[in-house]
C-alpha cells in the first residue's frame, strides 16, 4: 500500500433484514451515530464486521407520519 492510500470498506445499511444503502466509504459510523438515509433521519443501532472490507451496519429510522406533513403545508392542497 502506497503512502496516502487509505482503506474503503463496502458498508451495508440495513433495516431489520431489508438493505437500505450501500457506500463505499473510508470511515465506518458508530454505534449511536445520528445519520439520514434516503432522506428519512435514523441512528445506528449496532455494526458488524463481515470481514475486512465489509460491515453491516443496523439502521433504526424514525417514523413519519405522512398525514401530519400534508395538514401543514397548506399550499399542497388542490384549490376549488
Amino acid at each position: 500500500m502506497k503512502i496516502g492510500d487509505s482503506i474503503m470498506y463496502a458498508v451495508h445499511f440495513l433495516e431489520n433484514k431489508n438493505v437500505l444503502l450501500t457506500q463505499l466509504l473510508r470511515t465506518v459510523p458508530k454505534e449511536g451515530e445520528a445519520i439520514k438515509i434516503k432522506g428519512l433521519k435514523g441512528t445506528v443501532a449496532k455494526v458488524t464486521n463481515v470481514d475486512e472490507k465489509n460491515v453491516h451496519v443496523q439502521v433504526v429510522l424514525e417514523k413519519v407520519n405522512k398525514n401530519k406533513q400534508a395538514a401543514l403545508d397548506p399550499s399542497k392542497k388542490k384549490k376549488r
